[in-house]
């Protein structure tokens, strides 16, 4: 009789429990909402924070205010985001900076990219596209991996550091064609630019709206792309992915909350993403910094972040790079 009575307490205990998760739901947010954005304001992370944060807090009725916690390439913030309670009012924008690219280099985090959040959905694709200095003897991508072969060790590319998804571009170039391009690092974005609009570096991996300056000044040309698909700004450019079937190098930011939110949380902040994204203003702001807006489910995130750990986990490998 008491195990009986312990099952149907337990029961009772669980549909309380339950019922107490879907009201906290139903009334979230009830006081402001913390959104942490692992790089300093400038960029392309804090502008879509920002709008994210616009239209939740339009939605939801209460501020979202913007905590911008750069340094350590994004690991201290997403370090923070971590450790926040999971109770929805400390939210993180996920970069696969931070969640990817870092953990895949060996870099040494406090956290666990797989374990220590819970995905809430994708927002945006930064598309990369591959410049080079006009002067390269190479019109196309088709050339500048002839180029690449020809003379190994000889041509090269610069990147804001090693271990940035820049760099990790043309490893997995490198990899894919058979090329072997001399990789020179920098001390951060701008000095690499300068150096390719210079013609002291032949090439570089970086953002659409990183290198369109270089592009419109008539010191670099865009060759290919390292999205998946052409770009509306580029369209003469050959994706990559068209040459070497499975290359890809487009970063991304999404929504995560800490280990343990709950469920209906995720759901409801979720649902109010993808209202955001089939919004065609919210959709030409994003757009007009070159950011491609996405949505997907928490799962689909949760899947991305586990499959882009294992192919950059590869490549970092197989180049024999990464934090030793």
């Amino acid at each position: 009789m008491f195990k009986r009575f312990g099952s149907a307490a337990l029961a009772l205990l669980l549909c309380v429990m339950a019922n107490a998760a879907f009201a906290q739901a139903q009334n979230y947010p009830v006081r402001p909402i913390r959104l942490i954005v692992p790089y300093p304001p400038g960029g392309s992370t804090d502008p879509t924070g920002r709008a994210l944060g616009q239209w939740l807090a339009e939605k939801f009725g209460q501020p979202v205010v913007i905590d911008n916690r750069g340094g350590a390439g994004s690991t201290i913030g997403h370090a923070l985001g971590a450790l926040a309670a999971p109770d929805g009012y400390t939210l993180l924008l996920g970069t696969s900076g931070g969640l990817v690219v870092a953990p895949a280099w060996g870099t040494k985090i406090t956290y666990n990219p797989l374990k220590d959040f819970s995905p809430i959905g994708l927002a945006v694709d930064v598309p990369f596209v591959l410049a080079i200095f006009p002067g390269v003897a190479a019109k196309n991508i088709q050339e500048f991996i002839a180029l690449g072969k020809s003379q190994p060790g000889k041509i090269n590319f610069a990147s804001p550091g090693a271990g940035t998804p820049n760099h990790l571009g043309m490893e997995l170039m490198n990899a894919l064609t058979g090329t072997k391009y001399l990789h020179v690092p920098y001390k951060g974005g701008g000095p690499a630019l300068l150096d390719l609009m210079s013609g002291r570096v032949d090439a570089l991996f970086g953002a659409v709206n990183y290198v369109s300056p270089a592009v419109q000044n008539g010191k670099a040309r865009v060759i290919a792309t390292g999205h998946p698909t052409r770009v509306r700004e580029y369209p003469d450019a050959p994706a990559m992915a068209e040459l070497a079937p499975g290359f890809t190098n487009t970063t991304w930011y999404g929504l995560m909350g800490p280990a343990g939110l709950p469920p209906a949380i995720v759901s409801k902040i979720n649902a109010e993403m993808k209202a955001a994204h089939a919004s065609p203003e919210f959709r030409k702001n994003l757009e007009a910094l070159s950011l491609l807006p996405v949505t997907s489910t928490p799962a689909e995130m949760g899947a991305r972040v586990k499959n882009e750990l294992v192919r950059w986990t590869k490549v970092i490998k197989d180049a024999g790079i990464g934090e030793k």
